[in-house]
């Protein structure tokens, strides 16, 4: 079949798709798992329009999407992804919400470093800055504390099996350039969209025999469908926290409920308590945006209503600080997270086991060497 020909026939297949999608509350249809990843794999392509792009991804989200339409999408991503296999034996995904933070200074830029200083080798992936949020990103922490950015895939592979790093960021832009060639449309889209629901599950680094899931959600109904998906496209095992603004993190303030999978068993949930379990009196749910830079003025469009530079200015210095040893909420997050980490991959044998591991890694300075490594 000729190149014209099958663009042809794909460009007739999203607009069946939308055709079927987008026709109201009481007749939209759900579309099959193969028609759901032939859209996404062509809307990817380059060569979909961009009105019917954003017109069948508002419709879906309008429908609800279901999960054959989550799991075909997803598979599109991931087969346009570079995917890259490590040479470790065993691998934590670090996958915070892409768009990012507005209301607190996020620890999880810096919890890659404090697990591969605990022995658990560990990735993160993510964007400068997305839609709808457009807050204080991974990627923005790093760059601002003078980390590279834009490692190629090789790149990072190679630091994460390095003893002496065991970790390492890989961008959007390098993994699926197709992707992330859609934030500009989805700017414009303002609304969160599947996109938004499966970019933090393509895992583009993977361990050569187990890799772990940790990520986190809001909304009650969000934990089945990570579990799902993560199942479906080759994780061996999850992480899935309610977190505090969608991050993995949960708060220092009250209980949160943590969902797992290990291997082929079924889905669990267990409450971690800051305070109960690990001693941690907050009255603050993580390390909340400084008041000088919180002052809420007009969004701009790509922006929050505070001084972005400022907050991730703010989020470096509170990282590193928690990385030196010093006391504040940034590492008593930073030590909650590392403790599910470690507990729910087998690493320590209790919440309590993986805290003490995390603060040692901390207050040892092999966290902090290893992030500046």
């Amino acid at each position: 079949m000729s190149t014209t020909m099958a663009n042809h026939q794909a460009k007739m297949h999203l607009r069946s798709c939308i055709q079927r999608v987008c026709t109201g509350p009481e007749y939209s249809k759900n579309l099959p798992y193969e028609d759901a990843k032939a859209a996404m794999d062509y809307i990817l392509s380059g060569q979909a329009d961009p009105v019917q792009i954003a017109v069948l991804l508002v419709g879906l989200r309008m429908k609800r999407e279901t999960q054959e339409e989550n799991h075909g999408c997803l598979q599109a991503i991931v087969e346009r992804s570079s995917i890259t296999t490590v040479d470790v034996d065993e691998l934590i995904d670090i996958a915070d919400a892409y768009n990012g933070h507005v209301r607190d200074l996020p620890a999880v830029p810096f919890l890659p470093a404090v697990l591969a200083a605990c022995g658990l080798p560990a990735a993160s992936h993510g964007v400068e800055s997305v839609s709808p949020k457009f807050g204080i990103t991974t990627h923005r922490v790093l760059k601002a504390a003078g980390l590279a950015v834009d490692l190629s895939m090789e790149q990072a592979a190679k630091r994460i099996a390095d003893p002496s790093i065991g970790w390492a960021y890989v961008d959007q832009q390098t993994y699926c350039q197709t992707l992330h060639d859609l934030t500009p449309l989805r700017t414009t889209i303002i609304k969160r969209t599947i996109i938004t629901t499966l970019e933090c599950l393509v895992g583009p680094l993977r361990a050569r025999n187990k890799t772990t899931l940790y990520t986190g959600f809001v909304h009650k109904a969000y934990p089945p469908v990570y579990s799902e998906m993560a199942r479906k496209i080759g994780f061996n095992s999850a992480i899935i926290a309610r977190g505090v603004e969608g991050g993995l993190i949960p708060s220092l303030q009250q209980p949160a409920k943590v969902f797992y999978f290990d291997n082929e068993g079924e889905d669990q949930v267990f409450e971690v308590n800051a305070a109960k379990d690990l001693g941690m009196e907050h009255n603050t749910r993580s390390t909340p945006l400084p008041k000088d830079i919180s002052i809420s003025q007009p969004a701009d469009e790509g922006l929050p209503p505070f001084d972005l530079d400022a907050a991730v200015k703010a989020t470096v210095a509170a990282g590193l600080n928690a990385l030196e040893g010093k006391e504040n909420t940034t590492k008593d997050a930073l030590i909650l997270a590392a403790s599910i980490a470690m507990f729910r991959t087998g690493k320590a044998d209790s919440l309590q086991n993986g805290a003490e591991m995390a603060r040692n890694a901390i207050d040892s300075g092999e966290a902090l060497k290893r992030f500046k490594a």
